[in-house]
């Protein structure tokens, strides 16, 4: 009996070893614990296998010192690979995991003590079927043993109970296994110690025991957990997927499968016939397939991706296949409408300006023989809808215009909101009916139901004669044919021709040398005399005039009203405010009580701060500001009239004259005359020029005078041709005279030398 049991524990020794160093090698988290577990049951072993064999006291007491010892590491052990199977972190429970190591090393220490004060066991000798054994006599130390042995190893077990109860169910079989393991080797093991005879048999237990902790922790494969897992993933995936064994029957399905054909468990074998009813292709006779299709019609029509993948053993046999099936639906839609809202206007629903550029350039490409016309359409004084009606009605102008561009329009033509209130159209046509254009778009009107309002559009026409050219220059040139209509009533419609074409290049060609004209001088400062009620002069306006040396000399009107456009007749003006200040200087004597008007256009406003530009030049050239007068024109007020007003205050505040330039020729307003800040009036004849033949005009121009007079501002006329002019005038009451009947405007040398003659 005894060689059989030392045999079968040196056997369970050896597959302990074993195992300890297989778990060793492990790279799980929880190897170290089942390796050091596995070496600590072969402890209890190795004294147990001492106690069969032995016929010694002191042998037998020896194996009994490492049997019990033993125990206590096992117990040691288990308790730290229980903390590491449930993913206890013993830093969270400090206390209660510190006061079972110390008892346990307390259990080793006072075994230690034993053979001197005894107080643990001692050995006695019995006699069992004719063999001598040693068995343990126990006492109080003994006791102590079992108590904190038990206690670590009931701890452990409670640990396994409630991480069993609390874990989901499928991860159950994971922790019930080694749990019951655990609770039967304990029984063999209290068995043992009151029943047993002189060979423990639950040593065989607590090491096959040893070998379930490893194979379940180390080597399992919960394929039932697997299983499982793998069934509930499926299920919750969001793919309808679908199971079918190798002839090719449906055996399982998710649930997004079962929402896909609305079938249920029941229905396993119509699955295949549903599928073929519902997509077109499932890929036949093909193993692994990819496709996507889509169902149904209009806002009903879906989007699917069929994907169909075979599963194989290991010797490459077909044992199933799964196909996979995604509704895409949703993302398509949405990648639909972020296409839409990038490439149409929010407001009107038409296509935005960079989607009309490339539609227009990808038509005109693919038909280069076809003759193709671009028009650019805006509405007249758009502004004021918005400012008279509100943004509402605005709104709502926009999107009738974009009503009727569908409505009216060809299959053919493309058509969007190139921005604000202008719209662009490309279409094919040999030679577009204007009049009939004029005739739609001249009786335009737009009503919400309370307010009817006409609306005037004007047009401009551009041919594409080169394919080639940048779609926004093709809409740039109709604009610029638009723009030779904008101020008419009598007709809204232009095509872009050879003279708008050479205006536009030289319009580039004088902006691009304006910096160089001014830095050469080029640009050349005209003065035309302003004389009193006697015919004196006592002062000149300031007028540009360019002597260009390749086209001659160029009146303002060939690049004044460029530079008005374009912004830059900022920069002229401010080298004119110079060339002002330049002469004022320069002149003394009685010529130093002479004054110069300068001119300040409303585009000025705009680029500079006007007032601290005058001021500076004023006192570079230390020259008293009452002889530099300051010419506006009525449009300067048309907007932002508050500041506006401040800034002639400041003019007026620091010595200089402020003049109103062409009154009476633009949108003169009295109520808004009585708030400026003015100091005169500057009148032109051109509007008055019938006034010696025209009573009413007499009368008109007489009160002009005698309101300027009643003000208590100055009154200046120009454009005076004639004496019978010139008499009239002064009969009136006028102050001062400018006009051809004085003189004309002539370069600086020569005033200077008419002022010189006295």
């Amino acid at each position: 009996m005894r060689d059989i049991f030392t045999l079968v524990f040196v056997l369970l020794i050896v597959i302990l070893g074993i195992c300890s160093i297989m778990a060793r090698r492990s790279s799980k988290s929880v190897a170290k614990p089942v390796s050091y577990l596995l070496v600590t049951f072969i402890v209890p072993i190795t004294g147990n296998m001492i106690l069969t064999l032995s016929q010694d006291k002191l042998l037998s007491t020896i194996g009994s010192y490492t049997y019990f010892i033993g125990m206590t590491l096992m117990a040691f052990s288990l308790f730290d690979f229980t903390l590491a199977y449930c993913g206890i972190s013993w830093k969270n429970h400090k206390k209660k995991c510190y006061a079972i190591y110390a008892l346990l090393v307390l259990d080793i220490v006072q075994y230690l003590f034993n053979p001197f004060f005894g107080h643990a066991f001692n050995m006695t000798d019995i006699t069992v079927d004719g063999e001598l054994y040693y068995r343990l006599v126990p006492h109080w130390g003994q006791a102590y043993h079992r108590i904190v042995v038990y206690l670590a190893f009931l701890t452990s077990l409670i640990i396994f109970v409630v991480k069993t109860i609390r874990v989901p169910r499928v991860y159950k079989e994971k922790y019930y296994i080694i749990l019951i393991t655990m609770i039967l080797a304990g029984i063999w093991q209290s068995y043992s110690i009151f029943f047993g005879g002189p060979i423990d048999r639950s040593m065989i237990g607590f090491a096959i025991c040893a070998l379930l902790f490893f194979y379940f922790s180390i080597l399992f494969r919960p394929l039932k957990l697997l299983d499982r897992m793998l069934a509930n993933i499926a299920s919750q995936m969001p793919e309808a997927l679908f199971f079918f064994d190798a002839s090719e029957r449906c055996i399982w399905f998710n649930d997004n499968g079962s929402k896909l054909l609305g079938v249920n468990s029941d229905t396993l074998d119509d699955i295949p016939r549903r599928l073929s009813s519902m997509f077109k292709d499932l890929g036949e006779g093909q193993d692994n397939w990819f496709s996507r299709q889509s169902t149904g019609f209009g806002d009903n029509t879906r989007y699917f991706s069929l994907e169909r993948h075979v599963v194989t053993d290991a010797k490459e046999r077909k044992i199933g296949s799964f196909l996979n099936i995604q509704d895409h639906t949703a993302d398509v839609h949405r990648h639909q409408r972020e296409m839409y809202e990038a490439t149409h206007d929010k407001l009107t629903g038409l296509l935005n300006r960079d989607a009309l550029f490339q539609s227009v350039k990808e038509k005109v490409s693919q038909k280069s023989d076809m003759p193709y016309w671009v028009a650019y359409f805006d509405i007249k004084d758009f502004k004021l809808v918005n400012d008279i009606f509100g943004n509402t009605m605005g709104d709502f102008v926009l999107q009738k215009i974009a009503k009727w561009l569908r409505v009216h329009s060809s299959s053919e033509w493309i058509f969007g909101r190139l921005t604000g209130d202008a719209f662009g159209i490309c279409f094919a046509s040999d030679n577009p009916n204007v009049k009939m254009v004029e005739q739609q778009i001249s009786k335009f009107s737009i009503t919400n139901g309370t307010v009817d309002h006409n609306i005037l559009i004007h047009v401009g026409l551009y041919k594409i004669t080169d394919p080639n050219i940048n779609v926004p220059i093709m809409f740039d040139r109709a604009k610029v044919a638009l723009n030779t209509v904008k101020g008419e009533f009598s007709h809204h419609v232009a095509i872009y021709d050879d003279k708008m074409r050479d205006q536009v290049l030289w319009d580039q060609k004088i902006s691009a040398q304006l910096e160089k004209a001014i830095k050469e001088r080029q640009l050349q400062p005209y003065l035309q005399p302003i004389v009193d009620n006697s015919g004196k002069i006592i002062g000149s306006e300031i007028l540009v005039r360019w002597i260009h040396p390749q086209d001659g000399f160029l009146p303002p009107i060939k690049f004044v009203p460029v530079f008005e456009r374009n912004g830059m007749i900022a920069d002229v003006d401010k080298y004119m405010w110079r060339c002002a200040c330049e002469a004022l200087a320069s002149w003394g004597g009685d010529n130093s009580k002479l004054f110069i008007s300068i001119n300040i256009s409303p585009k000025d406003f705009y680029f500079m701060d006007v007032y601290s530009e005058i001021m500076a030049l004023v006192k570079e050239y230390r020259i008293d500001p009452s002889r530099l007068r300051v010419e506006i024109t009525e449009s300067v007020m048309m907007t932002d009239i508050e500041n506006r007003i401040g800034i002639l205050n400041k003019f007026r505040e620091s010595g200089f004259i402020v003049e109103m330039d062409d009154f009476g020729s633009g949108y003169s307003s009295l109520n808004q005359l009585k708030d400026m800040p003015l100091d005169g009036l500057k009148i032109d004849m051109k509007f008055l020029s019938s006034a010696i033949n025209d009573k009413r005009s007499e009368t008109i121009l007489r009160y002009v005078l005698r309101m300027s007079q009643e003000l208590g501002l100055f009154s200046l006329t120009e454009g005076v041709e004639t004496k019978e002019q010139y008499d009239m005038l002064n009969e009136m009451g006028c102050n001062l005279f400018q006009g051809y009947y004085f003189a004309k405007p002539m370069p600086l040398d020569e005033f200077e030398k008419l002022i010189a003659k006295g």
